[in-house]
């Protein structure tokens, strides 16, 4: 079981509805690839409500592919963790992904 260490989690107006545990921007909106993302969604959110966004700690965030421990990695455009390419880097792996779909614990 893969656990969490929030360090400090703020709110964000979401613009979009948002998905658990994925990126989002400081505009509360779902991010195109590769941009900057102050953290990630703690639950699923409609647009319109207060998003509760883990910035700081071990979080846990969805795969969007492959990723090895210990890689940097950035958003996709559905705001899940992919090893970085060209994009902002968003934090470390602590575990692998072997495909999309699951929980990674990333180090920010």
């Amino acid at each position: 079981m893969k656990t969490e260490h929030i360090v400090l989690t703020i709110s964000i107006l979401a613009a979009a509805a948002l998905t658990k545990k994925r990126y989002v921007t400081s505009a509360g909106a779902v991010p195109a690839a590769g941009a900057w993302c102050p953290g990630v969604t703690n639950a699923s959110y409609d647009a319109g409500e207060q998003a509760g966004v883990d910035v700081q700690g071990v979080i846990l965030v969805e795969s969007g592919g492959a990723i090895a421990a210990d890689a940097e990695v950035q958003t996709d455009a559905t705001g899940c963790a992919i090893t970085k390419a060209a994009g902002a880097s968003l934090g470390r792996t602590l575990d692998a992904a072997g495909g999309a779909g699951e929980y990674i614990r990333v180090l920010r």
